[in-house]
């Protein structure tokens, strides 16, 4: 299939171009179907993109680039957009969960429909916008421009307490933009440029140490309250409880992940040296994350508050495999993103669906569900056993890469991140034991099981849940470059060479070897030749890893 040099663009603001339509007739069916067709249609465009894309590139495909649309003084902004392996699938994930929100908006959104879905389609074209941003400019204004209509539609369309949790969402988003603003701006000013990929294969630029750790922090802030990372995540259990349904699922199924996203596209290969220094530490809130989150849902009586937390320990675990810098933590870590999407999306699509029951979200008001409802306990149940991690599942395959990779780079963080696993199984189990198997509520009695709609919307991510549970090959494939890319851009070798002088002693130009995300692409070095004196004291010795039968005697790495 040829497409057109635009289609990139094409998909990325058809949510926006769809916006005018909406103004054409005041009818709800119209308004239903509008915005149902522009989203979609973009993902109908990203299906097809997926099956032209060549995962043996590591560089950005179906570029689209327009230069000096912005120019003052120095300042040049192209506007320039591209894919990777790991932006298709995100943009596949979300554009996915978009078209199925719309559904959800049938039963859910009764007033003011118009606005809702001006509001929905232009969070949809920010996220996008983040995913193919190729300059910082671009990431920036995306990332700023999901965040006044996510507020607006917690603080105008949700529970009792919705204007105290969006002010609470809109607080620490400002503060994550500022701090990034500012680190974005004496990046530029430092090395004179805002391309992604230059920034991230060009010479690191001489900057005083102190200004440097300014910079990286910036990022990581603004990142780690995105995620949420543990302790910056106060504001995601308030907001979860009292978004709608679309909103809880867009801010947990898609909005969380452009926290990580920005920790693998932009802190990674622009702070290579500080992510090293300081993995130890973000690794450690990312335990505390996972452990965290775990217990504190064992004690929420408010649904939408359990898959809150839950998805706090999730992103940790994401996180976690991320910081491993291993390639089975980074493929884990970059999957699990996508297994989180689909299966706490269908969570609180159905949370969603039992709202509209009851009236709320307590779960002592919501028992009995294998006698009331049995098409939906069975939905219920294939969830959960997702979010679990049960094998089959897509979970299992994320958790078991994090796990493993996370294992070889810090024995203790792996084994207490297998805890957090035990601890996922406790919450979990007991919170289906308690709607599933709970005592029948008198609320439920009146009301009718599964009807189409809602099982168009759940079907979708049943088929993802096993299709990636059983078959992740087709995935992993298509991640597997941008995995290349990430290592390569923390290992040792490529600092090295970003670290040297344009001109060695002798005043001839060296001949640099990683200059762009396709020299990146290459086959990673050893763990240990790649993280030379950055591995933990606490990783797995290479002779374990590989399964080799040493004697003490004859093996110095045994013998240390």
């Amino acid at each position: 299939m040829d497409f057109p040099p635009f289609i990139l663009s094409i998909f990325l603001f058809l949510p926006l171009i769809g916006v005018p339509f909406l103004f054409l007739s005041n009818k709800v069916y119209w308004l239903r179907f509008i915005a149902g067709t522009f989203t979609l249609v973009p993902f109908l465009i990203i299906v097809g993109l997926y099956f032209e894309y060549d995962p043996s590139n590591a560089s950005l495909q179906f570029v689209d680039r327009i230069r000096d649309i912005v120019v003052s003084g120095n300042l040049r902004v192209d506007y320039h957009i591209g894919l990777d392996g790991f932006s298709l699938l995100l943009c596949g994930m979300s554009s996915m969960l978009f078209f199925l929100s719309t559904l959800a908006t049938w039963s859910s959104i009764t007033n003011r429909i118009r606005e809702f879905y001006i509001y929905l389609m232009i969070v949809e074209m920010s996220v996008h916008g983040v995913f193919l941003s190729g300059n910082l400019v671009l990431f920036y204004i995306f990332w700023e421009a999901m965040v006044s209509p996510m507020v607006l539609m917690v603080g105008i369309w949700g529970e009792d307490q919705r204007v105290k949790a969006a002010i609470k969402y809109l607080i620490f988003s400002f503060t994550g933009s500022v701090l990034m603003l500012a680190g974005i701006l004496i990046l530029y000013f430092k090395t004179g440029t805002i391309v992604i990929e230059e920034l991230s294969t060009g010479l690191l630029p001489e900057i005083p140490k102190n200004i440097r750790l300014f910079m990286f922090f910036a990022f990581v802030l603004a990142f780690a309250i995105k995620v949420p990372l543990f302790p910056l995540h106060t504001w995601m259990p308030d907001v979860h409880s009292q978004a709608p349904t679309v909103g809880s699922v867009d801010l947990s199924g898609i909005l969380l992940k452009i926290g990580l996203y920005g920790f693998i596209r932009l802190a990674i290969p622009l702070f290579p040296e500080e992510m090293l220094e300081y993995r130890e530490l973000l690794g450690a809130l990312s335990i505390a994350g996972i452990i965290y989150g775990a217990v504190i849902a064992m004690a929420q009586e408010n649904s939408k508050r359990v898959v809150a937390f839950s998805s706090l320990s999730h992103m940790s675990f994401c996180m976690l495999g991320i910081l491993s810098f291993t390639e089975e933590g980074m493929a884990g870590g970059m999957l699990q993103m996508l297994n989180h999407g689909f299966t706490a999306g269908m969570l609180f699509f159905m949370l969603g669906m039992l709202h509209e029951r009851i009236g709320n979200n307590d779960i002592a008001k919501a028992g009995g569900l294998s006698k009331l409802l049995p098409v939906f306990s069975v939905f219920f149940a294939i969830a959960v056993f997702s979010s679990l991690g049960v094998p089959g599942t897509n979970s299992f395959i994320g958790e078991f890469l994090i796990i493993l990779g996370s294992i070889k780079a810090n024995v203790v963080y792996g084994a207490l991140a297998a805890t957090g696993v035990v601890f996922a199984a406790g919450y979990l189990l007991l919170f289906a034991k308690r709607m599933i198997f709970g005592e029948p509520s008198k609320n439920l009695i009146e009301h009718h099981d599964l009807n189409l709609k809602e099982w168009a919307i759940l079907v979708p991510t049943v088929i993802m849940i096993f299709w990636i549970g059983i078959y992740p090959k087709p995935f992993l494939r298509v991640l597997e470059p941008s995995v290349k890319v990430a290592l390569n851009s923390a290992s040792m070798k490529v600092i090295e060479e970003r670290s040297l002088k344009e001109k060695d002693l002798s005043d001839k130009p060296f001949e640099r070897k990683f200059t762009s995300y396709k020299s990146l692409g290459t086959e990673p070095a050893r763990y240990e030749e790649r993280l030379k004196g950055y591995p933990s004291k606490y990783a797995l010795p290479e002779s374990i890893r590989k399964g080799k039968e040493t004697s003490p005697e004859g093996d110095e790495e045994a013998q240390k």
